[in-house]
């Protein structure tokens, strides 16, 4: 098995999206093209197959006969199964990556996403079959436990597809997961590997390897970089968390030393709080279109969540357009007679995100009083979704070891 470990793989299991890069063992790595973003086979659309940098953390299910088995052909399926490890859906198929996410944008409570967010909800049974939340009870439902697997078992079969003479399982692996995650999480992140055949890895809290990566990219002016830091604060806003991390630096024979010093606490806040923020607003304006003021139920705010994540990224994009439509489809008979659309600007996007998650905060200023979590979809949010006030309150907690090691 060693002497098939030709290459050093991570992979980030993101609540968004899945990446993984690679590079070859033993193989001084001079420039940052040394390592390499894996491109992952996935279906783009239907009967169409392309390799993308990201795969979309999300899961399809769809109904019986809504979907031809010729269009969900993936290079490795006929080897592998219908979901590529994930067996016994012949009657009720699963998509997985960008299609699957397109899919979930269509048609409400059929589209498993932030599996990652419910790996670390300690209050519900995490391996068993609960999600999509809120679907109905003809929709199949998986564990998240499960929903981790299948997205890491597309990776390995993409990647055995790639390189059959150096599987991933017999490689060097390292798999990321936030630093607030407690043991539990860690284990059944574990778990999700061994059941998607990567039964041997390691993994690495999300802040080091962000570090680590800055590390790499400034190797050759880190004496300069850091002759004057003595803290770095990190903070990681991932798609379902916000993960801080604090470390001191100092520098020995123009090597930096490393002591991390504080870690946050877990805090479900992240882009999926932005999202469900947008959705909300765009939710108030279609009841106010409409003759009457009615909340979504869970299937059919999923879905609008969804539409409304990719109208902010595309109006927070490149060469952005200055407006986007949302539009929320019917249900049943009333699939297109019954849809709503609203447009939401830039300008509007941006007031949501930045002033609402990222305000300028004064240091004393600490996030509003729990008044219980809020809780939707199942999972408990930050009750203030200020990522800075919460970071006065990380700075606040630690504030004895970092004037310690200030020297102050």
């Amino acid at each position: 098995m060693t002497e098939m470990k030709r290459y050093s793989v991570g992979i980030d299991l993101g609540t968004s999206n899945t990446v993984l890069a690679y590079a070859e063992v033993g193989n001084p790595a001079a420039g940052s093209q040394e390592i390499r973003v894996f491109e992952i086979e996935q279906l783009v659309s239907l009967g169409e197959v392309a390799a993308r940098p990201l795969l979309p953390s999300v899961r399809y299910h769809a109904a019986p006969g809504e979907l031809n088995a010729g269009d969900l052909q993936l290079p490795w399926r006929a080897a592998a199964g219908p979901d590529a490890g994930t067996p016994g859906e012949a009657d009720q198929p699963v998509v997985i990556g960008r299609l699957a996410r397109t899919l979930g944008g269509q048609v409400p409570g059929r589209l498993v996403a932030s599996a990652k967010s419910w790996l670390s909800h300690a209050s519900v049974d995490r391996v068993a079959p609960i999600l999509p939340w809120g679907a109905a009870d003809d929709v199949r439902k998986v564990s998240p436990v499960e929903a981790s697997a299948s997205y890491l078992a597309h990776v390995r079969a993409a990647w055995n597809q790639r390189f059959p003479d150096a599987p991933l399982e017999a490689q060097d692996v390292v798999l990321t997961v936030p630093a607030s995650f407690d043991e539990g999480a860690r284990a059944l992140t574990v778990e999700a590997a061994r059941l998607a055949g990567l039964p041997t890895l390691r993994l690495l809290e999300e802040p080091q390897a962000a570090f680590y990566d800055w590390l790499f990219h400034h190797r050759e002016s880190l004496a300069a970089e850091l002759a004057d830091t003595k803290l770095v604060l990190i903070c990681d806003v991932g798609g379902g968390t916000t993960d801080l991390t604090l470390i001191e630096v100092r520098m020995r024979d123009s090597e930096p030393e490393l002591t991390r010093i504080g870690v946050g606490n877990h805090l479900m806040l992240g882009g999926d709080n932005m999202d469900l923020a947008l959705a909300h607003r765009v939710e108030a304006r279609l009841s106010e279109a409409g003759t009457e003021r009615t909340r979504l139920s869970a299937a059919s705010l999923s879905q609008l969540v969804e539409r409304c994540r990719g109208a902010k990224e595309q109006l927070l994009g490149p060469h952005a357009p200055e407006s986007a439509s949302i539009t929320l489809l019917g249900a049943g008979a009333k699939l297109i007679g019954g849809a709503r659309t609203v447009q939401v600007t830039r300008e509007e996007v941006e007031q949501i995100i930045v002033d609402g998650f990222f305000p300028a905060v004064a240091s004393h200023e600490r996030p509003g009083r729990p008044r219980g979590a809020i809780v939707e979809f199942g999972l408990p949010y930050a009750t203030d979704p200020a990522v800075t006030r919460h970071i006065a309150a990380f700075l606040s907690r630690f504030a004895a070891q970092s004037r310690k090691a200030l020297g102050s």
